[in-house]
């Protein structure tokens, strides 16, 4: 029976135990000890639908936020003394997608290290073995609101040309190091009454390198890179980034989305009534089927961007920095281009007029990530290897962490870090309100700045 054959291993590893001078009843203790100790860090409680067992050393814990990559809360964190968002992944292991969506996020989130990219600050499981391992929890950086909420408010020049530098500078990060975020959109960005903004959810990050074709789920609809170029099956670049950011801006500026879809053929549509049909030029890009469906619908001459964004949508134009809606209309015709060829990159819009009189070269040229898994999108694995190698991942950071110091983990990481160009002379308050912000701030990225509530806090953000 079972029982026998435990009791039999059981003798001959006392046997062998012995002979090491160690008793087998020693070690049983060591294990059980161990096991108890860890269960003791931990406990259970329900946030929202969800149940989360968390480390003791997180209090406070209210629902913030959830998606289709996982559910977030926020907590204070007794060991750092601030507040922190902790996301617990959903259904990681479900299937293969999202097992490997788990793993390319947790593996990435550990590699980026920019003032404009969220910054990870632990990752756990309560689970004491491989066998038992199902739950992931990564614990961020505390934000007070996302760009959902900013949209709805009233930006002058400095604020919004501001904010886009930030997330200009973010994607630069990625993208030094071949990663193509491709799910950018407002409920993915995310700010402090500062001013300060941070991107987010790597779950559907690729790398430039793998060549892999553009799949029509790639991003939400009405930010995503045009209808015809992902049917048409094309190699997707770091442009589509891009156009994200544009339809981001518009609609930071007209307070509505730019390109409401109800579906692909509806977003298409949308799309070329205000932009205007793609050229023949275009055309001759796309295979034949797509290329005949483009051609068969109505031509559409479109509006100028003056027409589409008029004076009347900007505050008035800065005369400290003589920021004016000219140069913005100018950025937003040069993202907005249907033509991925003809789009204007990350570091051309970092120059461009309305974004450059920010620009600060510690943080558009700082180094890029170093990814450690170098077939991060070639992989393929069944959800029990994915499992495997997410488990080691967390014990790679358990390891590093040992004794509450991370070894190996980017200085700049939750430390205090100024942001902006040389003529932005004095220094903000953590606290300041980006309403009273102006182009001669430094916003600093302390520590304090981080235990303000989140989400669950009014929605105005930068209010």
């Amino acid at each position: 029976s079972s029982s026998d054959f435990f009791f039999y291993c059981c003798q001959i590893c006392s046997k062998t135990l012995a002979f090491a001078d160690v008793s087998l009843s020693k070690v049983l203790k060591g294990f059980t000890m161990n096991r108890n100790k860890r269960e003791k860090e931990y406990y259970s409680i329900d946030v929202g639908d969800s149940t989360f067992t968390v480390l003791k050393r997180y209090q406070n814990l209210r629902p913030i936020g959830s998606g289709a990559q996982g559910i977030v809360c926020s907590a204070y964190d007794h060991n750092l003394e601030r507040n922190v968002a902790i996301k617990k992944l959903s259904r990681p292991f479900q299937n293969q997608t999202h097992a490997k969506r788990a793993y390319r996020e947790l593996v990435l989130m550990k590699c980026v290290n920019h003032k404009n990219i969220i910054g990870l600050l632990n990752v756990f499981t309560p689970q004491k073995t491989l066998e038992e391992f199902q739950d992931v929890y990564l614990v961020m950086e505390l934000m007070d609101a996302n760009l959902c909420q900013v949209i709805q408010m009233e930006l002058d020049h400095e604020r919004l040309s501001y904010l886009l530098y930030q997330m200009l500078c973010g994607i630069k990060h990625l993208h030094a190091a071949g990663i193509i975020h491709r799910d950018l959109k407002p409920s993915n960005i995310v700010v402090k009454s500062d001013c300060t903004l941070k991107i987010l959810d790597f779950g559907l990050a690729r790398t430039a390198a793998t060549g892999l074709l553009m799949t029509p789920y790639v991003v939400t609809r009405y930010y995503r890179a045009l209808f015809p170029v992902i049917l048409a099956g094309w190699r997707f670049t770091h442009v589509v980034d891009i156009w994200a950011v544009g339809c981001i801006m518009a609609e930071m500026v007209r307070h509505k989305i730019l390109f409401p879809g109800r579906d692909y053929i509806d977003q298409w549509n949308k799309v070329i009534e205000q932009l205007g049909s793609p050229s023949q030029e275009f055309l001759m890009k796309l295979n034949q089927s797509v290329r005949t469906y483009v051609e068969n619908r109505p031509r559409y001459a479109g509006y100028s961007f003056e027409k589409l964004f008029p004076d009347v949508l900007f505050h008035a134009d800065s005369e400290h920095n003589k920021l004016k809606a000219s140069q913005a209309r100018d950025l937003l015709s040069k993202m907005l281009v249907i033509d991925a060829s003809k789009r204007i990159s990350v570091d051309e819009a970092l120059q461009h007029p309305y974004i450059n009189v920010w620009y600060d070269p510690t943080e558009v040229e700082a180094p890029p990530p170093a990814i450690t898994d170098k077939q991060l999108d070639e992989r393929e694995h069944t959800v029990e290897e994915w499992k495997e190698l997410i488990y080691k991942e967390v014990l790679d950071w358990e390891e590093r962490t040992k004794n509450g110091v991370i070894k190996g983990q980017p200085a700049s990481i939750g430390a205090t870090v100024s942001s902006g160009p040389q003529h932005r002379g004095s220094t903000s308050s953590p606290t300041t309100d980006v309403s009273s912000m102006s182009p001669d701030l430094t916003v600093t990225d302390t520590d304090s700045s981080l235990e303000v509530a989140a989400a669950n806090a009014s929605p105005g953000c930068c209010r």
